[in-house]
């Protein structure tokens, strides 16, 4: 079958508007969710960082009521310790997109930090989205789209229906009044048509190859998506 690939976060701490540092990494179940189901399906999934760093977990994302009980927070850790690759993922630059018939980027506060303004995942972004393959982005991964832009501010997202972990939810986790901005502001000052559904909801857009989740509960429902595609 295919190659995916995943872009995961390097970032290790999300830097706050008042300059103090909250602890992150990637989401685990936007991780495992999605790596479940393409693996399930026959496909080998491949993750790269920026700088073949090893990512993070957020460590929020394994508690027991991140995951509907601690049975269910057990076996997300358990999967995510059972994927050899993020013990030595590949290094973002030495990415060859020919080599790979989809893009998923999970999420996490992570991606707020670096890939937000990572120069190589946004020429990443725009050469996945120029080509067709299925781009698949959950939660606040969405982020990394603000990297696309051009000397003129432009980015060829604009005008895409999308989604992403919405000023509600943001507000919700009590993270609203420190950030430094927020995710779905952004995203429309960049000229995405972003899709809000109510928060924490299971919530999938699909606009062209653009393939986009709400939350850590559209993960799973996200993955779908992006297979029917393949």
């Amino acid at each position: 079958m295919s190659k995916i690939l995943f872009v995961v976060t390097g970032a290790q701490h999300w830097t706050l508007k008042d300059g103090s540092q909250h602890p992150t990494g990637f989401w685990a179940e936007e991780l495992v969710a999605p790596y479940r189901a393409f693996v399930a399906a026959g496909h080998t999934v491949e993750i790269a960082t920026p700088g073949g760093v090893v990512p993070v977990v957020d460590q929020g994302s394994l508690a027991a009521d991140a995951n509907g009980g601690q049975a269910n927070a057990d076996a997300i850790k358990d999967e995510l310790d059972s994927i050899a690759q993020l013990s030595a993922p590949s290094d973002l630059h030495d990415v060859v997109l020919d080599d790979y018939a989809a893009v998923f980027y999970p999420g996490g506060h992570g991606p707020m930090e670096d890939l937000a303004v990572d120069a190589t995942s946004g020429a990443l972004l725009t050469s996945t989205l120029a080509s067709g393959k299925p781009l698949g982005i959950v939660c606040h991964a969405p982020a990394a789209l603000l990297a696309t832009t051009d000397d003129q501010g432009a980015s060829p997202f604009a005008g895409y229906r999308a989604t992403g972990f919405t000023n509600a939810e943001e507000t919700q986790a009590g993270l609203a009044d420190k950030a430094p901005w927020l995710l779905q502001d952004r995203l429309v000052e960049l000229g995405i048509d972003f899709q809000e559904a109510d928060p924490w909801s299971e919530h999938v857009v699909v606009d062209r190859s653009l393939f986009t989740g709400q939350n850590p509960a559209s993960s799973g429902p996200l993955a779908q998506e992006i297979l029917k595609a393949l």
